[in-house]
């Protein structure tokens, strides 16, 4: 799906939640000294290997400790047994990109006074709520409170990664239209290469950039510009990550040495020429964020796990009509991709963090043409290695135990992540009731 950064293409979904920041309990504490067994589930590794009928894994000190076929081992002394007959099991999702701590006005714009370490944090909330263990913020984070909510995120949150500021031409960071811009405003190589040491010093995760022109109503960050700003930022061991619209800017970001697409080619089919410079760069990801088809009476269902009655029909009458046209562009690209072997991510842009959207996400891929089973691996192991975050994104010894426990398999309808039954992140059972409670008050 395409969020904020899609001003003033489209008015997509994200820009339609509203969220009021709830301050949520944590969820009760949990024992993480003694073993937990869980047993008799269906599970899916996150490596794209065919499922585990009837498994079993040990979670020792928030991590698996032990994982196979039920059977061949049996649950320690004293462990706690938790029976999953007729579940399947995932890991937790990694959302590899996403504009958190903000809220939207009733009109659909974004409210600039809101962007406070209470809605960072109830965003996390909502994130794992839905299943996900991890995200990245890419580029909209206002002064120090990501960097501290980084350090020391809390129960119940999803692990946060952040790129700080962005980069951009003068007035053409994202959301331009609708609000003051975050993101660092650079015309000369001086400019990008000290702002670039300015990220470094934060020890940001990743270096955004916008080259994008916004339909003609902005500037685009020159390629001289990107070129001194991929320079330095690996000089300084970082990567750097390009929203992108057209063919050509996505071809010369791949000359000068980009790491990663935050948006996959939106305005024509890829060629032979782009597929033959990114396969010459197996390290070099996409992220495709592909555009809202539109929601539908499920969607809202799901959504409303939540969100309050009335913020659902709220967006329901802000909706904007889906751009089917630019779906199908980039679903044609994706497939180009996978079917070239690109290494492809997982990410919602969302402008305003809600969770259930990388749901949605899950289903355009599918519908785009991926196999479920290789947009699970897209959501979980890539995602994470995207992110360098090696303890997620799998179900495996030495890895977090972070995962969800579903009411059906994913691999026969993709849809049915959304029947969660549990979320657990490092060992810990997410306190989704206590959560819910908080969410859906209005």
């Amino acid at each position: 799906m395409n969020g904020i950064n899609m001003i003033p293409y489209a008015m997509q979904r994200t820009l339609l939640f509203v969220f009021a920041g709830f301050l949520v309990g944590c969820s009760p504490s949990a024992t993480e000294d003694k073993p937990a067994f869980y047993t008799g589930a269906r599970l899916i590794t996150g490596d794209g290997s065919e499922p585990i009928e009837n498994a079993s894994f040990l979670v020792e000190h928030g991590e698996f400790t032990r994982v196979g076929p039920t059977g061949p081992f049996q649950a320690p002394a004293g462990a706690t047994i938790v029976d999953l007959k007729g579940k399947t099991v995932i890991p937790a999702l990694v959302d590899a990109h996403a504009h958190l701590g903000w809220a939207v006005l009733q009109t659909g714009k974004i409210d600039t006074e809101t962007y406070t370490k209470e809605n960072l944090q109830d965003h996390l909330r909502r994130y794992a709520f839905y299943g996900i263990a991890a995200v990245q913020s890419m580029g909209i984070d206002k002064g120090e409170i990501a960097y501290e909510v980084r350090a020391s995120s809390g129960p119940d949150m999803a692990l946060l990664h952040t790129a700080g500021r962005g980069i951009a031409m003068p007035n053409a960071g994202p959301g331009q239209a609708y609000w003051k811009p975050v993101a660092y405003a650079v015309s000369t190589d001086a400019e990008a290469r000290k702002t670039v040491q300015e990220l470094a010093a934060k020890k940001v995760d990743f270096v955004k950039i916008w080259v994008d022109d916004r339909a003609g109503t902005v500037q685009k960050l020159k390629p001289e510009l990107y070129r001194a700003i991929i320079d330095e930022a690996h000089k300084s061991g970082l990567r750097v990550v390009a929203h992108i619209f057209y063919l050509a800017d996505a071809k010369d970001l791949l000359r000068a040495g980009i790491d990663g697409f935050a948006h996959g080619v939106r305005d024509i089919d890829i060629d032979d020429e782009f597929l033959t410079l990114i396969k010459a760069r197996p390290e070099v990801f996409v992220i495709p964020n592909l555009p809202d088809r539109g929601a539908s009476a499920s969607d809202w269902a799901f959504a409303g796990e939540a969100l309050p009655a009335a913020r659902i029909q709220q967006m329901k009458d802000t909706a904007a009509k889906p751009n089917v046209e630019l779906y199908n562009v980039q679903a044609r690209n994706l497939m180009k991709l996978v079917n070239a072997g690109v290494r492809i991510g997982f990410g919602t842009d969302s402008g305003v963090a809600v969770g259930w959207t990388a749901h949605q996400e899950l289903v355009d891929m599918v519908n785009a043409g991926m196999k479920a089973s290789d947009v699970l691996v897209a959501a979980t192991r890539t995602a994470a290695g995207i992110m360098k975050l090696d303890k997620l994104g799998g179900i495996e010894m030495g890895k977090s135990a972070s995962f969800v426990v579903l009411d059906g398999n994913p691999l026969e309808d993709i849809s049915n992540t959304r029947r969660i039954s549990r979320v657990y992140l490092n060992g810990r059972a997410v306190d989704r009731e206590g959560l819910k409670k908080g969410f859906t008050t209005p």
